[in-house]
């Protein structure tokens, strides 16, 4: 029997970022990492490989050499069962491993909804974070001209613009009102759904798909629940994803009611020396505090720190707060990301709230060649200032800006904070000082409290 110290089960974000930090703060312990796949994907690179990439080779992490650089043994294999009494993790290959901690970051899998007829059909695909999957799907969509996309956040997005740059005939489909909604207000959403537009996809929200429809054993049309059809050689189910955890399960370490395994703060679950991070670990929202099925790499890669940070003791006394939820992407040359909660999810939570809304250009002047037309939208509590979310359109420089107003609420920033920062800027790099969004975003809220009475 091989003996560890530590067993990391799960080799993509999470279970590579658990590894890299265990093995840094605890460098006397053995590290293994067992993971299902050779080769592990880049998560948010996966919609690139059906478009800007055009192949599977092109996005991938390289595991075991970096592994090999930081002294973890990484073994390619399948877990199938845990005896978490005699610490024991059981492999495919018949070979047994004892551990004195556990990492669990078996991730998560897409969503195929068992209501929905057709999905069996040849050519109707999911998007999992599998080499030989999508590389197989990658070959079979390459010469498909009609393709519907059911699911529009943000791979669903992604993938959509992909595929159209082949000059395929490609249909977005969504059952919300608007796309990308639990990420954006509608004042944003639409500005983005009009940048795909522009890009030549066909955008469908309000409307679910009843049945994918066949013939001769592959796909053949998709009939909505409005009635219409929209003819398909290719279906890309992008409904979602959820957590890997029936190995948990098995093993008896506690998940709870939608499948996520149970962690405190520290990423610990209820069965000691145990932990759990990534898309299979639960998550609370950073602002409500209530359980969000958020999963995103940038999350499981701040819980995975604190778990290889904490595996022996409280080295470093920092929990996890929460997921602030920051996204975000590109369509040609937009960009734009989110964090935190939407004006419209506050509201439904009970927070009374201000915002502000600033259009400006990310460069100055604004005749310089690349700037380009960049929106930032601040959502504060009133009665704090607090900023709790916000949102950005603009060019590519938009996820940094993103990042910042991450930063922002998980510092408990207010909006008179912002009004009062000081910020370095230049012609070729930012807004003008004298038009820096954040700063004008946030003004617009202190002005709209004042006149509130606060």
């Amino acid at each position: 029997m091989k003996e560890t110290d530590v067993l990391i089960i799960g080799g993509s974000a999470a279970g590579m970022v658990a590894a890299l930090t265990g093995k840094s703060s605890w460098p006397a312990k053995k590290f293994t990492l067992v993971k299902m796949q050779k080769d592990a994907m880049v998560p948010c690179g996966i919609p690139y490989i059906f478009g800007t990439l055009d192949n599977v080779n092109e996005n991938i992490m390289p595991v075991d050499s970096m592994m090999e650089q930081a002294g973890v043994e990484s073994i390619t294999g399948r877990v199938t069962s845990l005896d978490t009494e005699t610490k024991t993790a059981a492999l495919e290959s018949g070979e047994k491993i004892r551990y004195e901690k556990l990492v669990m970051a078996t991730g998560s899998l897409p969503v195929k909804p068992s209501w929905l007829n057709g999905t069996n059909l040849k050519k109707v695909f999911v998007i999992p974070k599998d080499k030989s999957y999508l590389q197989k799907m990658n070959e079979e969509i390459r010469d498909c001209r009609k393709i519907v996309v059911v699911g529009a956040g943000f791979i669903g997005v992604e993938l959509s613009d992909e595929l159209k740059k082949n000059g395929r005939e490609v249909t977005l489909v969504e059952k919300m009102p608007d796309i990308l909604s639990a990420a954006f207000d509608k004042d944003l959403a639409d500005r983005i759904e009009h940048f795909l537009e522009e890009r030549g996809v066909k955008i469908m929200t309000g409307v679910g798909v009843k049945e994918i429809k066949g013939k001769d054993g592959a796909v053949h049309e998709v009939l909505l629940g409005n009635g219409d059809v929209l003819p398909a050689d290719a279906v890309v189910l992008s409904m979602g994803y959820e957590p890997n955890t029936g190995l948990a399960r098995e093993a008896g370490i506690p998940v709870d009611n939608k499948g996520f395994i149970t962690v405190d703060e520290y990423m610990r679950t209820p069965v000691p020396g145990i932990f759990a991070v990534g898309d299979c670990a639960e998550k609370r929202d950073f602002v409500t505090r209530k359980k969000t099925p958020i999963m995103l790499a940038s999350t499981a890669c701040a819980e995975a720190r604190i778990a290889g940070l904490n595996l022996y003791n409280l080295h470093v006394v920092k929990t996890f707060s929460g997921t602030i939820a920051i996204y975000s992407t590109a369509i040609g040359p937009h960009g734009f990301g989110t964090a935190g909660i939407t004006e419209a999810r506050a509201r439904e939570e009970g927070f009374v709230v201000e915002t502000g809304l600033f259009e400006g250009v990310d460069r100055h002047p604004g005749k310089l060649p690349d700037a380009s037309k960049q929106v930032v939208k601040l959502v504060a509590a009133r009665e704090s200032g607090i900023i709790i979310g916000g949102g950005v359109i603009g060019g590519l420089s938009a996820g940094e800006l993103t990042n910042l107003i991450g930063l922002a609420i998980e510092n408990k920033m207010t909006a008179y904070n912002l009004l009062m920062s000081q910020i370095g800027t230049h012609p070729c790099l930012t807004a003008s000082p004298a038009g820096y969004p954040l700063i004008k975003a946030a003004e617009m809220i202190v002005r709209k409290i004042r006149k509130n009475g606060k």
